[in-house]
């Protein structure tokens, strides 16, 4: 295959994000600033001077992207839109992540796979470069898929290791005479995924959320096991009058034996894991090491004929 051919195939590829970035780039806020000097306190305001005074992105990248999202919104089956949010809340990207932003993403990435396949296989048309061409589109529309569920599955399972150590913390504080809020606030100011979690929870309770709202919406943006347990557990002694201290301490303990007997369980795991290692990879070459010499001084004594 000629090398120009790839050379044009990955120019292509690259322009669309080099476009975005130049597109996204901010204007100078010197000639923002000049410009409001040189206007007068009683001049007409001109609505197409004042939009072309926005930046690029405003005029053209929102606006693209807005129209991208739509059309995938429009080809997106039911019910996919919330889940693919409900992953970005999960991973922690709902900030940086909206779903506008994450389908015009997709719709984008789909584009270029299917230009790269396209060209592909219009070198050399034959059924392998066609199924080439519709992996590489699918393969591309749907890895924005697949990063996000693998951060929400790590995010998800960090929370998970921390939550019994931050029960602890929440135990000892509330045991020392402090108000469960209060106590959730000292764990909640290091900045780890759980810690910013429950400092959110704690947002929505000082803006008004009754705190089983707030407790329910948390279990909504995480998605750990023993973290609904403790919430279901906690709600059940609120409404029964049971005290909070005897509650955090049993479930602190009982999240402590569960990670033990996780850890005891992936122990148990690592000898069945480690044979295909060990077969395929360690007594190959130890085969090699102990029968090497003997084979060649079979094959130099002439036995091997």
């Amino acid at each position: 295959m000629p090398i120009f051919i790839w050379l044009a195939a990955l120019a292509i590829a690259a322009s669309i994000p080099l476009a975005f970035w130049a597109l996204g780039s901010e204007r100078s806020p010197t000639k923002s600033v000049r410009v409001n000097l040189r206007q007068g306190p009683i001049e007409t305001t001109n609505l197409r001077e004042k939009q072309l005074q926005d930046s690029a992105r405003e005029r053209v990248v929102t606006p693209s992207m807005l129209a991208l999202a739509n059309r995938a919104r429009s080809l997106t089956p039911s019910g996919f839109e919330e889940r693919l949010e409900h992953r970005i809340l999960l991973a922690g990207m709902s900030q940086e992540w909206g779903i506008e932003r994450a389908l015009a993403t997709k719709v984008t990435s789909g584009i270029i796979g299917a230009i790269i396949g396209a060209l592909l296989f219009a070198l050399d048309p034959s059924v392998i470069r066609f199924l080439a061409w519709a992996l590489l589109a699918v393969g591309l529309f749907f890895a924005f898929d697949v990063i996000v569920g693998g951060r929400a599955r790590e995010r998800q399972g960090q929370i998970g290791r921390d939550l019994p150590d931050s029960l602890d913390q929440i135990t000892i504080c509330v045991e020392s005479g402090l108000a469960f809020e209060a106590a959730v606030a000292q764990v909640a100011s290091s900045n780890r995924p759980l810690s910013n979690e429950l400092g959110r929870m704690l947002q929505d309770i000082q803006m008004g959320l009754p705190r089983a709202r707030a407790m329910e919406q948390l279990l909504h943006r995480t998605d750990v096991v023993d973290l609904r347990t403790f919430v279901h557990a906690f709600s059940q002694a609120q409404r029964y009058g049971i005290p909070i201290a005897h509650v955090l301490r049993v479930q602190s303990a009982d999240m402590r034996d569960k990670r033990r007997q996780r850890a005891e369980a992936m122990a148990m795991k690592m000898p069945v894991k480690l044979v295909f290692p060990v077969v395929l990879c360690i007594l190959p070459a130890l085969f090699v090491i102990v029968a090497g010499p003997a084979v060649i001084r079979l094959s130099n004594s002439g036995f091997g004929g």
